[in-house]
């Protein structure tokens, strides 16, 4: 869908950043100024980078070399920055991603990307939870899959309600977590305080 939208030169992305300072009652010429249409369009290159990604591809490399291991695994506190889409304020948080493989593994740190792929795009948490349990779902084919995202959102402790120290919490469970409440508090216990005593 993305790709189908009109994407403007970086001369129009640099004007239209100088038109918001005007907005907001500030001179773009002024010298503090004259460099930061630059920066921003820099910024949303690094912010939103993940429209040029594809959370799929990261997962299509597997290992099926796993002697059997067929428990648990749980890759915490994957720390991510995301944009609200509603007032393009920061998302900071952590996401919690473990699944039960069903005779191949992943990479880890192709998790964490597969959670910076969606972070990086304007989102909502319950939306990004959602897509990064489904993708992972959709391309490993695990017996079941658990992710929960803790984030604060500064689109409500910098403006609105103006509320700090507010965190929310989302979980998607698929496959076993869903249906099997020791699985899903198995991984619980997991992503709170490490694997449970045996």
């Amino acid at each position: 869908m993305a790709d189908e939208i009109h994407k403007p030169s970086r001369d129009e992305a640099e004007s239209a950043v100088r038109t918001l300072l005007r907005w907001a009652g500030e001179d773009p010429t002024r010298e503090g100024l004259l460099d930061t249409p630059r920066r921003v369009v820099d910024a949303y290159g690094d912010w939103f980078s993940g429209y040029g990604t594809c959370a799929k591809t990261y997962l299509e490399r597997t290992f099926e070399e796993v002697a059997g291991y067929d428990e648990m695994i749980v890759l915490r506190d994957i720390e991510f920055e995301s944009h609200c889409e509603h007032h393009m304020a920061p998302i900071i948080g952590r996401a919690h991603v473990g699944y039960l493989p069903n005779g191949k593994v992943v990479g880890i740190s192709k998790l964490a990307r597969v959670v910076d792929s969606f972070a990086r795009r304007f989102q909502v948490q319950e939306k990004m939870t959602a897509q990064v349990a489904e993708v992972i779902q959709r391309v490993l084919q695990p017996r079941g899959v658990g992710v929960v995202i803790e984030a604060s959102h500064e689109c409500m402790t910098t403006r609105g309600v103006h509320k700090r120290g507010v965190s929310m919490t989302t979980s998607t469970m698929l496959g076993a977590f869903r249906e099997d409440a020791r699985t899903r508090g198995e991984f619980l216990q997991f992503i709170r305080s490490g694997p449970p005593a045996r």
